[in-house]
């Protein structure tokens, strides 16, 4: 039995055919000439492409010699396709255990890049053209199994448009195509790693190196638009950005030539002088060839030697070609490249094969002579060849000794996707020969039918396909038919004679860990020379340091960007950081602003200087209250003791000795008890010693008074009052403060947020408004006193301290009133020392002011300290 299984769509110029032999059939309607491993045709193409049309078109290239049989200028690289497409149906054939009794041929057909043409030439492999043959069923060819192409998407495209109605399947090795609406129910199997993996191995590589300022070629078709529609939404999403996105556009007709031309010049000059350092270029095989051209448009005078450098990213398809006429063209442009590639393994005996080439003995090959003179620059002699002009070829030309960019020995890219493509469909036939020895019976009842329903059979055997080739590799397809394969990350190195290598350095793969999708060795890359060998930087703003956040420039990209700092109590920790936060409770920003360090927990202590120093006051004044309580008591029968009131002053030297000793509760850690205590035992002594100012005052004023003849305030004069006045408003405040520890009492608790490098400890006052209600009832007290002693001022001074209350009045209300604004605009635990230095300096005010004139009369003047002096004084 014999299957014969076309299996490359090919792309190559009409004139192609045309100069060669016996070998080659553009699949016109005339009948095969020739067969190629029994029953295979091998119909010669693929070479030219569009570059024959490009070179013709703008008359970049001399004159061929007429010896060399036609104006074909080829892409001598491809010419390694059809040899890997020979060389694997080889293998099989001569493979006693792949497919036994099953030979495979192929057909390479043109598609012209033309949509009617590729039509014309997919329906002739479905339809017979010749008179009845043994083993053809009339109307429909029946040995077509499975096509493998095209390299343009587009063409796959349209040849599936067709196989789709036949259920031949179609296996990819170029591009895959654009899927739509337009296109339901298509189905390919794809050769070549899925296009989602390599969007992010790219993404992955630019996040590695941080190069957030890009630029974007892409070829003006289906596949660069989905291209653009894929990377711009996610690379945006991880913060890159597009300096330029540009479209090259794909000629349709010679008269595009030059706009062509001119926007080759202007991308160029944009590239070059734009500040990304990085450039993503995507297209299709040729992608390269024409990216090698624009140093050559420019319109400005570029030193292509020492141009500046870029790091270009180029995908997987693009792989670098040369016509002849370029071989010895500059390719510095790409010197330092990263580039995904498909991973590749020249298989066994692959070399020899190559070097077994001979054009003198083309053994049906007619691609040979046409590649074997344009590469070698040589003349094939031939029958019909009258005057030769060059040098001939001997044969004896070493493939080996051609330039890399005109053709490799090792398998590459393409050719690889191709000879697996010829073993997969080999492995599914096979496959699919042993499940129907395993079911002959159906077969014998006639149930199946071997020659028309091979091809969609073969659908089934190939989805979730696997298998090893013989180069060692795994070759697997998943159930959708998209080949599970990761992508090589290679490093492309350039030398002055024009050569080049290419290093791995990295590869991306799906199905692995997340921390070994992509793997990169940055040492071992080389740079374009442009960076003297150091990693290049491709940014549109500097990176913003920790301790900064980024502010977007207006009408620019957000990459693009100012830094400032960070606020006070804010820190950022990274570089770039798009604001910048608070640290958590417990810890506060450093001096840098870039990391939070912990806040110490800290309350106004009695061993640090400030506490020392408070206490130290509050006891010293606390003493002299005390020492001057003692000398009126000692004194008690004295008339200036007597005169001024001598209960009342017991009282007003007591309650300040509290308030001093008060002072002292705002000091050291703060306890439940503690903070139950200060507030109160502040205002209630305070207010006690306000209302013994107060009642003191108004005793001076009735005691004048009632001197007058016939005044009834001697009905007022006495202790009763004194004492009312001092009850009644210590009462209040006493009320006042047993409100508050009844509903809001004070509660020790830790201010995290008020000082920005410490938690401090203190009393939480429970209610603002039961605090400042003692501070305001207390200050009404100091009021009224101040109005009456100032209006009791100008009374006989003998018998008169209104002028001293007034003083001390004075002194007590500036201190209260500055009190306020203070203790609000203060922090921490100095919030409790400006409440300690009130306390203490009206305090101290007010023992001054009333007590510090008599004791200088009682302890320096004792002669003044007699009812004689007074008497006379009064007198006077």
């Amino acid at each position: 039995m014999v299957l014969v299984v076309p299996l490359l769509v090919a792309l190559f110029c009409p004139k192609a055919c045309k100069a060669y032999n016996t070998n080659c059939k553009i699949h016109t309607p005339r009948k095969p000439q020739h067969s190629y491993h029994k029953s295979g045709d091998i119909v010669i193409g693929g070479i030219a492409t569009l570059a024959y049309f490009l070179d013709n078109a703008i008359n970049f290239r001399e004159e061929p010699s007429p010896s060399l049989r036609g104006d074909l200028i080829l892409l001598p690289k491809n010419y390694q396709h059809i040899l890997a497409l020979e060389f694997a149906v080889k293998e099989i054939s001569e493979n006693p255990h792949l497919l036994p009794n099953v030979t495979l041929g192929f057909h390479i057909l043109d598609s012209h890049f033309s949509a009617q043409k590729t039509y014309h030439a997919t329906m002739l492999l479905l339809y017979t053209m010749k008179s009845f043959v043994p083993n053809y069923i009339s109307g429909i060819q029946n040995d077509l199994t499975a096509v493998i192409g095209g390299l343009d998407s587009k063409t796959s495209i349209h040849i599936a448009n067709i196989l789709d109605n036949y259920k031949v399947p179609q296996l990819i090795y170029g591009s895959a195509p654009v899927m739509n609406y337009k296109t339901p129910g298509l189905s390919f199997f794809q050769m070549s790693p899925k296009e989602r993996l390599q969007y992010k191995g790219i993404l992955l590589l630019l996040l590695h190196f941080n190069w957030t300022w890009i630029g974007v070629i892409v070829m003006e078709n289906d596949n660069g638009e989905r291209f653009l529609d894929m990377i711009i939404p996610l690379f945006s999403k991880h913060g890159i950005c597009f300096t330029l996105t540009e479209r090259i556009a794909q000629i349709e007709s010679v008269n595009e030539l030059s706009s062509l031309f001119e926007q080759g010049a202007k991308l160029h000059d944009k590239i070059m002088e734009g500040k990304s350092n990085v450039m993503i270029c995507y297209g299709e095989s040729n992608a390269l060839y024409l990216l090698r051209w624009l140093p050559y448009l420019s319109k400005k005078e570029h030193d292509i030697d020492t141009a500046k450098g870029k790091v270009w990213i180029l995908t997987s398809q693009a792989e670098l070609a040369s016509k002849v006429y370029q071989k010895d063209w500059d390719i510095q442009i790409i010197d330092g490249a990263l580039s995904f590639t498909i991973h590749t393994n020249s298989p066994p005996g692959f070399k020899p094969f190559l070097e077994s080439r001979n054009p003198l003995n083309p053994k049906g090959d007619g691609f040979i002579m046409d590649f074997w003179q344009q590469v070698f620059n040589c003349v094939i002699p031939t029958s019909v060849v009258g005057k030769v002009v060059g040098d001939l070829c001997t044969g004896r030309e070493n493939m080996e000794n051609l330039p890399k960019i005109l053709f490799e020995m090792g398998m590459i890219g393409h050719s690889y996707s191709i000879y697996n493509a010829v073993y997969a469909v080999a492995y599914a036939l096979h496959t699919m020969m042993l499940s129907r020895l395993r079911h002959r019976t159906r077969v014998d009842e006639g149930s199946l039918n071997v020659h028309n329903q091979v091809a969609w059979q073969v659908h089934h055997f190939l989805k979730g396909l696997s298998f090893n080739n013989t180069a060692g590799d795994e070759v697997s397809l998943d159930s959708n038919g998209e080949l599970l394969a990761g992508l090589d990350v290679m490093n492309w190195i350039v030398f002055s004679n024009h050569s080049f290598v290419r290093v791995k350095v990295g590869k991306v793969d799906s199905g692995v860990p997340t921390d070994q999708t992509f793997i990169i060795n940055k040492d071992a890359i080389t740079w374009h020379s442009w960076f003297n060998q150091s990693q290049p930087l491709s940014i549109c703003s500097e990176s913003c340091r920790p301790g900064s956040s980024k502010k977007g420039k207006e009408g620019e990209p957000f990459c693009c960007y100012d830094c400032i700092s960070c606020p006070d109590g804010k820190i950022s920790e990274k570089e770039d950081s798009n604001e910048c936060y608070t640290c958590k409770d417990g810890s506060f920003p450093n001096v840098h602003q870039d990391s939070c360090s912990p806040k110490t927990v800290t309350f106004l202590s009695y061993e640090e200087p400030l506490g020392i120093s408070l206490a130290f006051f509050a006891l010293l004044f606390s003493v002299l209250s005390a020492f001057v309580l003692g000398i009126f008591v000692k004194n008690h029968s004295t008339p200036i003791v007597v005169a001024n009131n001598r209960d009342l002053t017991y009282i007003l030297l007591t309650s300040l000795l509290l308030c001093f000793l008060s002072a002292l509760l705002f000091l050291g850690r703060p306890k439940k008890g503690i903070c139950l205590l200060q507030q109160p035992a502040f205002g209630v002594s305070f207010s006690m010693a306000v209302s013994s100012v107060l009642a003191k005052t108004v005793t001076v004023v009735l005691a004048f008074l009632a001197t007058k003849p016939g005044s009834r305030m001697r009905l007022f004069m006495g202790k009763r009052l004194s004492n009312a006045i001092v009850i009644s408003c210590s009462l209040i405040q006493t009320a006042i403060c047993m409100s508050w520890l009844a509903n809001s009492p004070p509660f020790p608790d830790f201010d995290m947020h008020s000082v920005l490098e410490e938690i401090v400890l203190q009393c939480n006052q429970g209610s603002e408004i039961m605090f400042y209600s003692v501070l305001t009832y207390m200050g009404l007290l100091a009021v009224v006193s101040f109005i009456v002693a100032f209006l009791a001022r100008t009374l006989p001074d003998t018998f008169n301290e209104a002028k001293f209350i007034t003083f001390s009045m004075l002194v007590f209300c500036s201190v209260w009133l500055s009190f306020v604004p203070t203790y609000l605009s203060t922090k921490g635990k100095y919030m409790v020392a400006v409440e300690i230095f009130s306390i203490l300096t009206s305090s101290a005010g007010l023992l001054g002011c009333i007590f510090f004139p008599k004791c200088y009369i009682i302890l320096i003047k004792p002669n003044l300290n007699t009812r004689e002096q007074l008497m006379k004084r009064e007198k006077e």
